[in-house]
């Protein structure tokens, strides 16, 4: 298992989705199939899962590293960067 990495050691409050959608989703009238929450600045886009890939697009432009899942009772965070893993509680 690899190690947490600083990215996700540094998030002392977890942001939380506003609404469970995908903004960029509906602009484009696409379907999401799961949805991120950036910890960075607190939006929440669809995942790789999803046909158009918001989150990881958010990312590349904004090199925000930390994401959570905004699904209801998953309580985990991914750091883009570091490829690294964990969960809260």
């Amino acid at each position: 298992m690899n190690e947490v990495c600083q990215h996700i050691k540094d998030i002392k409050e977890i942001k939380l989705a506003d609404e469970l959608v995908c903004p960029e989703c509906i602009k484009v009238g696409s379907d999401w199939v799961h949805l991120r929450t950036c910890q960075t600045c607190g939006i929440t886009l669809c995942c790789d899962d999803s046909p158009l890939k918001h989150m990881t697009a958010h990312y590349h432009a904004t090199s925000h590293p930390v994401i959570t899942s905004a699904q209801p009772g998953e309580k985990w965070m991914w750091c883009y960067k570091d490829e690294s893993f964990a969960d809260y509680e």
